[in-house]
């Protein structure tokens, strides 16, 4: 289940979908103590909707408002991408740097 899809649903809908999916995680637990359990990465599958509709619950009782996904990562990715004129510039200004002082030793 995607974040979009929880974030549409009334508070009324998503308490539904948990107390159902608690369900669906304790008979998954059964089946899997039996040995009945095909793909066991459906327990895990489940908690985490679980816990993303949780998540939506407390945002909303709090009344947090959650940014657009998309401009996160444009944010993210302006900072961390620095320009190669600035790299070089740095590169530039640290080597002179390292000459004068090998100098100053020579000439102790």
């Amino acid at each position: 289940m995607k974040i979009v899809d929880v974030r549409t649903k009334t508070d009324d809908e998503l308490k539904k979908l948990v107390f159902d999916l608690y369900k669906e995680e304790m008979n998954l637990r059964f089946e899997h103590a039996n040995g009945q359990l095909s793909d066991t990465a459906k327990i895990r599958r489940t908690r985490r909707d679980i816990a993303r509709i949780q998540t939506v619950i407390t945002e909303r009782r709090l009344g947090i408002e959650v940014a657009n996904d998309t401009v996160k990562k444009k944010v993210a990715t302006k900072k961390t991408a620095a320009p190669k004129e600035e790299k070089a510039k740095t590169a530039k200004k640290k080597a002179p740097a390292k000459k004068k002082a090998v100098a100053k030793k020579a000439d102790k």
